[in-house]
């Protein structure tokens, strides 16, 4: 069995996860921060979104520059309702699905780099940049996002039941 196919439902899952906590977010919320510094509750749902569209790009590129030298840097999208947040989540979710689909091992296997003004920040093999990037950056985000929401009283139960 493939690395990518056991890595699909866990994906799936995941991003059913997110999804869900996404969708509990009231507009009137996405500006709210708890404290100067730190991001707000619609900057992390937009990164959530974000991150769902990065296995295409993992999968199928050598790396990502967030500062090209010859280029501007790369910015997060934020969504201005939940609405358009969660169709830019299902869109991302959907092109990594089928981005991840048979991706053969060797592929999983590949160096991947982050970098920043043309220097690399790290290397490390795709599956492995998969697995840190995407699968457990959703959670780290996601568990930001729920702290936030229920410090901001909306009602919701355990992201992680069926």
């Amino acid at each position: 069995m493939l690395i990518s196919e056991l890595m699909v439902p866990e994906l799936a899952a995941e991003m059913a996860m997110t999804r869900k906590l996404l969708a509990r977010i009231p507009d009137d919320k996405l500006g709210w921060k708890p404290a100067d510094g730190l991001h707000t509750i619609g900057w992390n749902a937009s990164h959530l979104a974000d991150i769902a569209g990065w296995v295409p790009l993992i999968v199928t590129g050598d790396g990502i520059d967030l500062a090209p030298v010859d280029g501007p840097a790369y910015v997060t999208p934020e969504a201005t309702d939940t609405k358009q947040l969660l169709v830019i989540f299902d869109e991302n979710v959907a092109k990594s699905l089928a981005a991840l689909a048979g991706v053969p091992d060797a592929i999983m296997d590949e160096p991947w780099s982050l970098k920043m003004g043309g220097q690399a920040l790290f290397t490390i093999k795709k599956g492995e940049c998969l697995r840190k990037w995407v699968f457990s950056h959703t959670s780290h985000h996601r568990g930001i996002l729920s702290v936030y929401l229920k410090m901001v009283g909306v009602p919701f139960s355990s992201i992680f039941e069926e």
